[in-house]
């Protein structure tokens, strides 16, 4: 069995492919942040607890801190850097968010807004109940789940239209 110390994949970031070499060991959250330079990731407890590094991979949830770049070769990442259309107007989830004040700190917010995105895009933004057990993955410290449940309620009616 060969080990080897480097792959090289091209996934696209936020539409655009990026050749890279990395370790195999080397996570998407750290791969991100230290040489996209896409900080709105965030590390929160890195072992999978928290969604403060939600990302999309191919329109699915993922926790960065958990995924490596390895497995992303040719697979579609996007970041919360990567939500808004080009015309730098605001995503439908990043407005509902502002709209219903579902954020305090803001710590948590990039991994909230993609996972609402997934969740939506997922068929789970009926109602309440389902909402906040879709979501349960992605913590918020300061507590402000009534408001992203709203916002997220929101934006999923505004996807249903």
């Amino acid at each position: 069995m060969e080990f080897r110390t480097q792959v090289t994949v091209v996934p696209r970031v936020n539409g655009d492919p990026v050749r890279t070499t990395v370790s195999p060991r080397t996570t998407l959250l750290d791969w991100l942040r230290e040489h996209r330079g896409l900080t709105g990731i965030k590390k929160g407890c890195n072992e999978g607890a928290c969604g403060a590094c939600t990302v999309l991979v191919d329109g699915l949830r993922m926790n960065g801190c958990l995924t490596l770049v390895a497995q992303c070769d040719g697979r579609e990442i996007t970041t919360v850097e990567g939500l808004s259309p080009p015309d730098g107007s605001l995503h439908p989830v990043q407005r509902a968010f502002a709209e219903h004040d579902a954020f305090q700190c803001g710590y948590c917010t990039p991994g909230q807004l993609l996972s609402a995105v997934g969740c939506i895009a997922e068929g789970h933004a009926g109602d309440e109940g389902t909402v906040r057990e879709w979501m349960s993955g992605n913590i918020c410290r300061c507590s402000a789940y009534p408001q992203i449940t709203a916002a997220v309620l929101a934006a999923g009616e505004g996807e249903r239209r």
